[in-house]
């Protein structure tokens, strides 16, 4: 089976989107520039994402191709358009990722529907979680309700300007 990790941002009270699904909070925030996140990406193999987290990335990302040199994956039930460097998936998240070669990487992207049953499953591995001195009071939240607990091992925190990246392994 493949490393599992998860990369990203979130509000200081745990959520990824605001309740229109926007992220404009996210990009006026001093720091997130320095986020060593090129050096995280060029880590991964594949990506994983739910279709609203599609859809958003899509729609605010600064690039014409998403993730142009990654295997890509959109879980989804239903038919949707995406760009063709993308793959639609209408299966099992955990099943799927059970099936990724070992030797590699997926990033699961987002969001809190499609990560709930690879945390509940105990797939991720690594976390790497930037938290933003924001209290969004409602929205998309990281983390859905789970059945099983998890201790995680803190690695290491580092601070960019007003991002606080808390960096975990299983």
């Amino acid at each position: 089976m493949a490393r599992v990790v998860f990369y990203g941002a979130i509000s200081l009270d745990g959520y990824l989107a605001d309740k229109e699904d926007r992220l404009e909070w996210l990009y006026h925030q001093e720091g997130g520039e320095h986020i060593p996140y090129d050096s995280f990406y060029q880590t991964v193999d594949y990506t994983m994402m739910g279709r609203r987290t599609y859809d958003v990335v899509k729609r605010d990302a600064e690039m014409e191709t998403i993730y142009p040199e990654k295997e890509n994956y959109i879980f989804s039930h239903s038919k949707i358009s995406v760009d063709d460097n993308m793959q639609v998936v209408d299966e099992d998240p955990v099943a799927f990722i059970q099936n990724l070669p070992a030797d590699k990487t997926v990033w699961v992207v987002g969001g809190g529907a499609l990560l709930q049953p690879v945390i509940e499953a105990g797939l991720i591995d690594e976390w790497w979680i930037q938290i933003v001195p924001i209290l969004l009071g409602e929205g998309f939240p990281l983390f859905l309700p789970q059945t099983n607990q998890q201790k995680l091992r803190l690695i290491e925190t580092e601070q960019f300007g007003q991002f606080a990246q808390l960096h975990l392994k299983k």
